[in-house]
């Protein structure tokens, strides 16, 4: 009897002590929020989306798949970075921990209204300047004169219209229509 139960211990300790540790292999999503897919290449603009939406991943290795793995203990793909969306202006970042939460158009409106507001700020500055060069070199020239007063007032008519723009879309968004966030 001793000797049947120790036949049968000896080759149980014996693959109880030899057994590695297994491991499960990775797993992956099929595609990140950045375009990229494991059956396809990168995307030209990837490494800026990983940027602006998985800034922990490796630089310019879309091909290591962190972008893609699926953590284990959760079983979903990495999230991306909260309140930043790749968009075709580029990497919009809000306040917000998600798009889907309450005030998210109001905040998407805001960096929206702020990317206009830079080019036309700018555009402006530039045109006050390119009338101001006019009428300093004039030297007395009423048609350079006129032409550079024309192009100042002409810029700051606009900078003033844009500006009324915002002051009107926000007093129809919280005073008629009631728009939550606003």
């Amino acid at each position: 009897m001793k000797k049947i139960v120790f036949l049968i211990l000896i080759p149980i300790l014996f693959t109880a002590l030899s057994k590695k540790a297994v491991r499960s292999q990775d797993r992956y999503a099929t595609c990140d929020a950045c375009g990229y897919c494991l059956t396809k290449q990168a995307p030209a603009d990837w490494e800026k989306c990983r940027q602006c939406l998985y800034p922990s991943a490796p630089p310019n290795h879309p091909e290591s798949n962190e972008t893609l793995k699926i953590d284990p203990t959760i079983n979903l793909p990495p999230t991306t970075y909260p309140g930043h969306a790749y968009t075709g202006i580029g990497c919009v970042k809000t306040n917000l921990g998600s798009f889907e939460s309450e005030g998210a158009a109001k905040s998407l409106i805001q960096v929206l209204l702020n990317f206009i507001f830079s080019i036309v700020g700018a555009l402006s500055f530039i045109y006050l300047i390119y009338g101001a060069f006019f009428v300093t070199t004039s030297r007395g020239d009423p048609e350079k004169l006129n032409e550079g007063k024309r192009i100042i007032l002409g810029a700051a008519i606009g900078l003033m219209f844009s500006l009324f723009a915002v002051l009107i879309i926000k007093i129809i968004a919280t005073q008629i229509i009631k728009a939550p966030g606003f």
